[in-house]
């Protein structure tokens, strides 16, 4: 079996980069989301996001896609209701259910936080030497990568196996994801 060298001190600066880097994108988010409606809460905006990029749902499958309960994810959507921003209609499938859907309002906003925060990463990146830009997207690839593998330490929802936290990011930005296959 291959050694490999002692990088703890690496590791340790790399932890603390990415540290840093999330409480940089978290203050452009919260930046975004004030700039757009200071009343919402990011909160607000990630059930916003999961529904402008899932279309039309059940509660309990926003729930399970933000990984709350459904009387969490329930209060939610009835503030975002009573703001115009999320709609509820009969399940013409079934008329017992409720699905809900982003309304236009809800998307505007979604669309112009998601602008927002691409224009000042924009800023940042560009500020970066070319070289540094490569480095920078091989590395966040690799993480990337990676962070598809199982999280063994999250349990997904029923019979869905194990959370990966790509799948998590990809809801969170809205990304649309294929579902995987079944092991």
């Amino acid at each position: 079996m291959d050694r490999q060298p002692d990088d703890s001190g690496l590791t340790e600066e790399l932890i603390a980069s990415l540290l840093t880097a999330t409480r940089l994108l978290a203050a452009i988010s919260a930046r975004a989301l004030a700039s757009i409606d200071e009343t919402l809460t990011v909160t607000q905006l990630r059930t916003l996001v999961v529904l402008d990029s899932c279309g039309p749902t059940k509660l309990a499958a926003l729930a399970s896609g933000l990984g709350v309960n459904p009387s969490t994810a329930m209060r939610t959507v009835d503030r975002l209701e009573s703001l115009g921003l999320v709609d509820r209609r009969v399940n013409p499938d079934s008329r017992r259910e409720v699905v809900l859907r982003v309304s236009d309002r809800g998307a505007e906003v979604v669309a112009q936080v998601l602008e927002y925060r691409r224009g000042e990463i924009s800023v940042l990146v560009e500020r970066l030497p070319a070289e540094v830009r490569a480095g920078l997207a091989r590395g966040l690839r690799a993480l990337s990568a990676v962070a598809d593998e199982p999280d063994l330490r999250a349990a997904g929802p029923a019979g869905a196996g194990p959370a990966r936290v790509s799948d998590v990011l990809a809801a969170a930005s809205g990304e649309v994801r294929p579902p995987r296959p079944a092991r």
